[in-house]
Formats: structure tokens, C-alpha cells, sequence
């Protein structure tokens, strides 16, 4: 049910959660948990504007009042240089599709493993393909951890807020805007998490280091300002940068160190601004893996040593260690390893994707849909020597969000089987990284604040819920 209305909306719920001027009361949780919040979450998803809007903004308060808050992980992870905690590895999950369920996946396996030092992030390109707006995910975010009763710090990032180095070339300052633009979207909408990515704009022609990152520190510092002029009070959002763009060459010390060195350099003499909390770098994976011509993914070889050195360099620099980006299609038996090497923080996406879209109880009708729509509409993809199999997994992504209806309406038989294997594989990935039992961890290191937001003006300035009859 979507509702067509914010009458319709409030009437519906009034004997669940009520809202007189900004202030917005649970009246009964266990009737909000039953089929309130799922309303709420597909009106804020689907609706018309105004009141998908005011959908949004009862959501989140909705998490301000039960407890289930956006947070900034910063001082979680500059605890692990100071060395506070140890030995895990903290996931960041990129959810693309049917954000509402598969986050309440994610949720029912953190409570069944107690895990409190958990990620749910997307990217800038993914938000563009997906059709998710930061407004919206956060919300699907906040109303999954409500319906599973995840009353916690709920970390969501931005992902790879990228530069595009295409559009730098001819105009730099434009395509930084665009950054910034998005950045001040996303803070609002409670992520308090972001990943700068201007490692787009490295360029290994001059003969030192440090000339080659310079693009990069340079305008890493400058968006750190833009955050931090942005970030709620009492909040700071955690700060990660980029040393080499994924599926590129390895990284090495020197270009870490080059980097810090610019970037400390010239955020202290735009001000007093607090810094990097982590540095992705490159080991040897890409972004979804490698597909081959069978639509098998190709086995890659992880540089351990390399990421293992990278992130005791980051401690260097007061920030919790190295992140490894692309992991979700590596072989089950390595993840294990990250926290015994202090990998502090791992991003997977691509695997769950392919769990979802490849389960044996997905339509296969749709299936076959999505793939007549990219033939048509992804088509200056397709590479002469590409495969069906290698151009559907390439393109699949893009399928998301325009048939993010569908996706959302699966029968409950298929539903269940799914979001079923789904939990099963996020609690695994939360015991090989080693974040179980992090709830008590996460709340002694971790302040979080309430922040309220203000009523949509299409809501009711006058009475709200008060005295409407039924």
C-alpha cells in the first residue's frame, strides 16, 4: 500500500505514531512494526513528491525517537590508531536494490551476531543507476532498522563521492561543484559518512610523487572543508580519501605517504579542520570482479603484505588503517584475513547483487525482461568479443532502478527465500570480519546525536493528528 495522501498517511497511523507541530510520538511500536513502518517505507520510496516526502521526514523521526540514529563512525575508527580496539574489520554493504528488505536482512543477522560496527552505504553512480537519492536511502535505512527493532548507531556513507576526471580536464571547478553539490544533499539526509574519491584526478606524468597526487590531496582538502562547514553540531562525519583508483595498479607506501603529506599540508592552511579517518587503496581487486566468457567471476590474488604495510602507514597519520574496496565476489575463505592484517574497513556490493538477481527462485520471466531492456538500452556496451553472460553482469546495475517496482513486489514465496539467503550471507561476512559482539564496543566509543529536521511545508501546520476524526 502506498498512500495517496498525507491525511490518508496520518489518519492510517494515528494509533501507531501521532505528530503535533515537528514533534512526532510512538503511540503503540509493536502496531508501527507490523505494517505501519512498511507503508511508511514504500510511501517514501514510491509516492507522489509531497507526501513521499513527509514520509521521509516521519521516518527519521521516527528513528530519533525509538533510538534507530544516523552516526558518524570517525571516532570508532580513529580509536584503532590510538589503539583502542583491534583485530576486526568493519563491512560497508552496498545496498543497490529493494533497499527497505534487504537492509532488513542485514539487521535480523546483526542481531543474531550482535554486531554494531556495521556500514550501509551507496555510491555516487550507484544513487544515479538505482534511482535512490541520499533522502531516500537513508530513510529505507532508518525504517528497516524500526521494523527489525535495531534500535542502535546506524552508520550510512557515501561511497565513492567521485570526481569525474573527464570533466575535470575541461572544467575543473565544475566538476568539484558537483561534488559538493551532492555532499551537501547527502549530510542532511544523515550521511555522516563519506568517501571523497578525487584519486580520478592522479596523474603519473610528472616526475615526483607528490606532483602526481597533487590534484588529489589538493582537492581531498578542499571538499574536507565543504564537509566540515556542512556537519551538524556535535557531529563529525568520518572522512575517508583515496590513493588509486580501484582495478588500477597496486598502491605503494610512498604514494600514501605523499598523499597524507599534501593533504595535511594544505587542509591546515585552509583552517582548523579536523582530518582523513581512513585511505582506500588498491590491492589487486575491481569493482564487481571480472567476469569471464562463461559468466564465471576470475579468481584475483589479494596483495595482503601491501595492505597490511598501507594501513599501519595510516596510523602514521592518526587515521584508522587502510579500507579495501571491491571484496564482495573474492573467495569465501579470504575474508578471515583482513582483520588478522587490521584491514579497517572492507566494501561489498557486487555479491549481493548476484545473489539476488542469480537465486535460483528469482522470476525468471523478469529476468528475461531485464535483459530485452538492456539489449536495447545498454547496447553501446556490448563489446564485439563480449559474451551474453559477460554483457548482462556488466550492465545488470543498470536495470535497478527501472524496474525497482518489480523488485520491491515479488511474491512472498520468492521474498522469503531470497531475503532468507540474503541474512545468512551478511551474518557470515559479520563473523569472518569479526564485528560480532561490537554493539557495547561501538556504544562506549560512539557519540551519537539526536538531530531533528524540520516538518515538509505540504505537512499540516495546524492540529496535525490532534482531535482529526476518524
Amino acid at each position: 500500500m502506498i498512500y495517496e495522501s498525507i491525511y490518508e498517511l496520518r489518519q492510517d497511523l494515528k494509533s501507531a505514531a501521532t505528530v503535533s507541530g515537528d514533534t512526532v510520538t510512538v503511540i503503540d511500536l509493536d502496531k508501527l512494526q507490523g505494517s505501519g513502518i512498511d507503508r511508511l517505507a514504500r510511501t517514501a520510496a514510491f509516492g507522489t513528491e509531497s507526501v513521499k516526502d513527509y514520509a521521509r521526514w516521519m521516518i527519521w523521526e521516527l528513528g530519533q525517537v525509538l533510538g534507530a540514529r544516523p552516526a558518524s563512525i570517525h571516532e570508532f575508527y580513529v580509536g584503532r590508531a590510538k589503539g583502542l580496539w583491534s583485530d576486526r574489520t568493519v563491512p560497508a554493504m552496498n545496498i543497490r536494490f529493494t533497499t527497505y528488505d534487504t537492509c532488513r536482512a542485514a539487521f535480523r543477522a546483526a542481531k543474531k551476531t550482535n554486531a554494531g560496527a556495521i556500514v550501509f552505504e551507496l555510491a555516487r553512480s550507484e544513487m544515479s543507476y538505482t534511482e535512490q537519492p541520499p533522502v531516500e536511502y537513508s530513510a529505507m535505512v532508518i525504517a528497516a532498522a524500526i521494523k527489525e527493532g535495531y534500535f542502535h548507531p546506524l552508520f550510512i556513507q557515501g561511497d565513492h563521492f567521485q570526481v569525474k576526471a573527464s570533466k575535470y580536464k575541461t572544467d575543473p571547478e565544475g566538476a568539484i561543484q558537483e561534488v559538493k553539490d551532492l555532499i551537501t544533499q547527502a549530510i542532511p539526509a544523515g550521511f555522516w559518512n563519506i568517501d571523497i574519491d578525487t584519486s580520478t584526478l592522479v596523474t603519473l606524468d610528472p616526475p615526483t610523487l607528490k606532483e602526481q597526487q597533487f590534484h588529489n590531496y589538493h582537492r581531498s582538502a578542499e571538499l574536507t572543508k565543504h564537509v566540515r562547514d556542512l556537519e551538524p553540531r556535535g557531529v563529525t562525519v568520518s572522512l575517508g580519501g583515496e590513493i588509486g583508483e580501484v582495478g588500477e595498479k597496486n598502491s605503494t607506501p610512498e604514494e600514501l605517504r605523499a598523499y597524507m603529506d599534501g593533504y595535511v599540508e594544505t587542509l591546515r592552511a585552509l583552517g582548523d579542520f579536523v582530518g582523513l579517518s581512513k585511505i582506500s587503496v588498491q590491492t589487486g581487486t575491481s569493482h564487481g570482479g571480472v567476469v569471464l566468457p562463461d559468466g564465471s567471476i576470475k579468481e584475483v590474488a589479494v596483495d595482503f603484505d601491501t595492505l597490511e604495510v598501507l594501513g599501519r602507514e595510516a596510523w602514521r597519520y592518526g587515521a584508522g588503517g587502510a579500507v579495501q574496496h571491491g571484496a564482495s565476489t573474492l573467495p569465501e575463505e579470504m575474508f578471515h584475513r583482513f582483520p588478522a592484517i587490521q584491514t579497517l574497513e572492507i566494501h561489498l556490493a557486487t555479491g549481493f547483487m548476484n545473489m539476488f538477481l542469480d537465486a535460483p527462485k528469482f522470476p525468471a520471466r523478469l529476468k528475461d525482461t531485464i535483459h530485452k531492456f538492456l539489449d536495447a538500452s545498454a547496447q553501446d556496451e556490448r563489446k564485439p568479443n563480449m559474451t551474453d553472460a559477460q554483457f548482462y553482469y556488466k550492465t545488470r546495475k543498470k536495470a535497478i532502478g527501472p524496474f525497482k517496482p518489480e523488485m520491491w513486489g515479488l511474491p512472498c514465496e520468492v521474498r522469503e527465500a531470497l531475503y532468507g539467503a540474503l541474512e545468512e550471507k551478511f551474518a557470515f561476512f559479520f563473523r569472518q570480519l569479526n564485528v560480532v559482539d561490537t554493539r557495547s564496543l561501538i556504544d562506549s566509543i560512539v557519540t551519537v546525536v539526536e538531530c531533528h529536521r524540520p516538518k515538509p511545508k505540504s505537512g499540516r501546520e495546524v492540529g496535525d493528528d490532534l482531535g482529526l476524526s476518524d
